[in-house]
């Protein structure tokens, strides 16, 4: 067991059957009263930032949480599988824990999953992917200067809207958190 003395920013503790990782805190030390640690911590199941106290010198369960690279290999139709680097061993990772990031992964991707212990806490997706155009309509010769978009498909199978200069074959990046087209890559 650890105390508030032992806080820094990216602990992950155990509080009210939750993990939480702390974003910032400060020691408060208010003249005649007893200090307390103000702090604002983020959970890792559902992204939620509270910002709650602590007594100074209050005991904390730290979590130890170990972060392994990984490669995506393919989806089954129920869960993704990845092969972890080092031993080749292959894990299946349900979709939920994963998110609306899993879209965007291709076959080869590099990611890095946090466990603690053997449970997976969390996969960290890379912010931007580089995809393939596979499918889109043609844009019409002149349309480009109204910032309009149109639907295309990557090469993973999701749907992006696109500038209309954007045509199939072509190689954009695209944000993993949003969806949202970033630039066109040339290669």
């Amino acid at each position: 067991m650890a105390s508030t003395s032992d806080f820094r920013t990216g602990l992950t503790i155990r509080m009210d059957n939750d993990l939480w990782t702390i974003v910032e805190f400060q020691h408060v030390n208010p003249g005649n009263w007893r200090a307390f640690v103000r702090a604002k911590l983020k959970s890792l199941k559902s992204g939620k930032v509270i910002e709650t106290r602590f007594r100074a010198g209050e005991s904390i369960e730290v979590i130890r949480i170990e972060s392994k690279e990984f490669q995506y290999l393919y989806h089954d139709g129920t869960s993704y599988v990845f092969m972890d680097k080092e031993t080749y061993d292959q894990i299946n990772v349900d979709a939920k824990i994963i998110g609306d990031g899993a879209k965007f992964l291709k076959e080869t991707e590099s990611i890095m999953i946090n466990f603690n212990g053997t449970d997976i806490i969390s996969i960290e997706i890379p912010l931007n992917v580089t995809l393939k155009i596979v499918e889109t309509v043609l844009g019409v010769k002149g349309d480009t200067a109204t910032g309009a978009q149109k639907p295309a498909k990557v090469e993973t199978g999701a749907m992006v809207n696109v500038p209309l200069f954007i045509n199939e074959g072509d190689t954009i990046k695209v944000d993993t958190r949003t969806g949202n087209y970033l630039e066109r890559v040339k290669i």
